[in-house]
C-alpha cells in the first residue's frame, strides 16, 4: 500500500519509485515524478527532501488519468459535482453530450423535454447555452475534467422540434448557426443520436452538411448509430460517408452487434473500419467491457411513435387502436417471447413502481399476470416515458474483437454517480463505477488482449488526440498533473447488476489538476476538475 508524508520543498507532491507507464504505448520504466501547482515539472530521479508531499509508490503503477470518452453526465454532475463513481475508477477527465444529447443548446421543444430530467436531479439551475451552462458549472466546482460535445438532437430540436421531416426554408441554415455558436462557446465537436427523437427524423445528407461546420477546426462528429444490430452495416456505412464527406474524424460510439441474430455481422463490421481507414476516413471507435447495453425503455419504439414530442407519444401509447399498430411492429421485429427475459428495469420515476427496479418485464408481467407488451405500453404511461432499463444482448466473443482493434477508445456511456446524494437512485448499470477497473483487470491482465502498455495508451493519449484535449493524456513535463496510482496486479472492478454503487479495487490515489481526489482508495471531495474546451 502507497504511503504519504508531507515535507518542505521544491515541488508541491513527488512520486517516488513508481512503474510509469506514459500513455505513449511504449514499455513502463521506473521513474519519480514531480508536480508543482497543476503540472508535471520533473520526471526522472529526485531526491525526496525536494517534495511537499511524497507518495511512495513503490510496487505501484502510475498514469495518466483515465479519459471517458462516453459520457453521460451533462446534468448530474450539475446534481452533485463530487462525481465520485468516475473518480475512484481513475478518470480525471469526461466527454459528455453524447449520443445527440447535450447540456446545451437549450431552447424551444429541447428546453421542454428536459425539464423532466432537471426535476429528476433536483436541479434549480437553468440555462440555454453552452456558456451558460459552463459558468453554472464552474461557479459550483466538478470533481473531474469535462469537456463536451454539441448534441446533433438538441440543435434539432431547438430549431425544428420534434417533427418528422427535413429542415425547411432557413431551418438548416439556423441550425448551423447554432452549431457555430455553441462551437464557439467550446463544444469540442457534435454528436448524433440516431435512435433518438429529433436525430432518428434527420437524413444522411443533412448530417453531412451541418457536420461541414467541424471542419475548418479540426473537431469531430460522433455517432450513436441508426442501428447496431439488423442494419449495422448500413449504418456504419452511414459514418464513414459523413466523415468523408465532410472531411472530418468520426467515431461510431459503444460499437456493438445488437441481437444474436446479428452477432455473426462482427467480421464484417471490423473489415469495414479497417477499409475505410485505409482509404483515408479518420475513422475511431469506443467501447465500454460490457456484454449489456443501457437506455431509455421507450427507444424500442418504431420511430413514428415518437415524434412531435413526449406528450404525443404517451398519446399514441393511450390510443388502443395505436397500441395494436405498435404490437404488430414490434412482433413483427422480434421484440416478444424470450427478448423480455434480457431486458431489466434500471430506473423508474415513481414511488409506486420503485420495486420493478432491477427486475426482468418477463418476471413483472408474471408477477402482475400481464402480457409483456401490455405491461410495456403501461409501464411507460404510467412512468410518462421516464423509465431506463438494461439490455443483455451483446457476444462476450464480439465485444473481445471490438475491444481488440488498436483504433478502439473506452468509453462508460453512463452519468457520474455518487454513493449518497440525488444521483444515488435506481439499479444503473455497473459501468458507471467499474469500467476502467475492468478493462484493465479482466480484459487487459486476466484475458490478455493487449499489453497493459497499449490499453493505458487507449484510456489516456490516444483519447486526448482524438477529441482535441491539449496537454493531457501523458506524463511528461508540461502537461496537467492528472494521475492515477494503481496496482495492476489487483485492480478490478466489484460494481455487479444487482448492486451497482461498489467501488472498485486496485486504485490507490487520483489527482486532478496537481490536486489529490482520491487517497488511498477513498475520494477527498475535491473540485480541481476544470472545463475543457478546444485547445484546452
Amino acid at each position: 500500500m502507497a504511503g504519504w508524508n508531507y515535507r518542505m520543498s521544491v515541488f508541491d507532491i513527488l512520486i517516488k519509485n513508481c512503474l510509469v507507464y506514459d500513455g505513449s504505448a511504449s514499455g513502463p520504466f521506473i521513474s519519480d515524478i514531480g508536480i508543482a501547482g497543476d503540472k508535471i515539472r520533473y520526471v526522472g530521479g529526485i531526491q525526496a527532501g525536494d517534495a511537499g508531499m511524497v507518495i511512495d509508490a513503490e510496487g505501484l503503477a502510475v498514469s495518466p488519468g483515465f479519459i471517458d470518452v462516453h459520457a453521460h453526465s451533462d446534468f448530474s454532475i450539475v446534481a452533485d459535482p463530487r462525481a465520485e463513481g468516475k473518480l475512484l475508477q481513475g478518470v480525471t477527465t469526461e466527454i459528455n453530450g453524447n449520443c445527440g444529447v447535450s447540456a446545451a443548446p437549450l431552447y424551444n421543444q429541447v428546453l421542454e423535454k428536459r425539464q423532466a430530467d432537471l426535476k429528476e436531479f433536483g436541479i434549480s439551475e437553468r440555462w440555454n447555452t453552452l456558456e451558460e451552462y459552463f459558468r453554472i458549472i464552474e461557479k459550483k466546482g466538478i470533481a473531474v475534467n469535462l469537456a463536451t460535445l454539441a448534441g446533433h438532437g438538441n440543435i434539432r430540436g431547438s430549431v425544428i422540434g420534434y417533427s418528422d421531416r427535413g429542415p425547411a426554408g432557413e431551418e438548416l441554415a439556423g441550425m448551423s448557426g447554432l452549431l457555430e455558436i455553441t462551437l464557439e462557446q467550446g463544444a469540442i465537436g457534435l454528436s448524433a443520436g440516431l435512435i433518438y427523437p429529433p436525430g432518428v427524423f434527420s437524413t444522411t445528407e443533412e448530417l453531412v452538411l451541418i457536420s461541414k461546420a467541424l471542419k475548418e477546426r479540426s473537431l469531430i462528429y460522433t455517432c450513436h448509430m441508426r442501428s447496431e444490430g439488423d442494419t449495422l452495416l448500413e449504418s456504419m456505412h452511414e459514418v464513414i460517408r459523413i466523415g468523408r464527406e465532410a472531411g472530418i474524424k468520426v467515431n461510431i460510439s459503444h460499437i456493438k452487434t445488437a441481437g444474436e441474430r446479428n452477432w455473426h455481422k462482427a467480421e464484417e463490421a471490423t473489415g469495414l473500419l479497417y477499409e475505410a481507414r485505409r482509404k483515408g476516413v479518420r475513422i475511431t471507435v469506443d467501447r465500454y467491457p460490457y456484454i449489456a447495453s443501457c437506455t431509455d425503455l421507450d427507444s424500442i419504439l418504431p420511430s413514428w411513435v415518437v415524434e412531435g414530442g413526449n406528450e404525443e407519444e404517451i398519446a399514441r401509447l393511450e390510443n388502443a387502436t395505436e397500441r395494436e399498430k405498435i404490437r404488430k411492429e414490434m412482433v413483427d421485429g422480434m421484440v416478444s417471447g424470450d427478448y423480455w427475459r434480457n431486458v431489466v428495469v434500471s430506473s423508474v420515476a415513481s414511488e409506486k413502481n420503485r420495486w420493478m427496479e432491477g427486475v426482468t418485464i418477463a418476471d413483472i408481467g408474471r408477477h402482475m399476470k400481464m402480457d409483456e407488451l401490455d405491461l410495456f405500453f403501461r409501464i411507460l404511461v404510467e412512468e410518462r416515458l421516464k423509465v431506463g432499463c438494461i439490455f443483455s444482448v451483446m457476444s462476450e466473443e464480439n465485444l473481445k474483437k471490438f475491444l481488440s482493434l488498436p483504433f478502439c477508445m473506452i468509453g462508460s456511456d453512463s452519468s457520474a454517480r455518487c454513493f449518497d446524494g440525488p444521483t444515488k437512485k435506481g439499479r444503473p448499470h455497473p459501468r458507471g463505477f467499474g469500467t476502467f477497473p475492468r478493462y484493465l483487470g479482466k480484459y487487459v491482465r486476466d484475458e490478455g488482449l493487449m499489453t497493459l502498455s497499449e490499453a493505458i495508451n487507449r484510456s489516456t493519449f490516444m483519447p486526448a488526440e482524438t477529441f482535441g484535449l491539449r496537454g493531457r493524456g501523458l506524463l511528461k513535463e508540461g502537461m496537467y498533473a492528472d494521475i492515477v496510482i494503481f496496482d495492476p496486479l489487483n485492480i478490478r472492478d466489484r460494481a455487479t447488476y444487482d448492486d451497482p454503487f461498489r467501488k472498485p479495487e486496485g486504485i490507490h490515489y487520483v489527482l486532478v489538476n496537481g490536486v489529490v481526489a482520491v487517497r488511498e482508495g477513498q475520494p477527498e471531495g475535491k473540485l480541481a476538475g476544470r472545463v475543457l474546451k478546444p485547445g484546452r
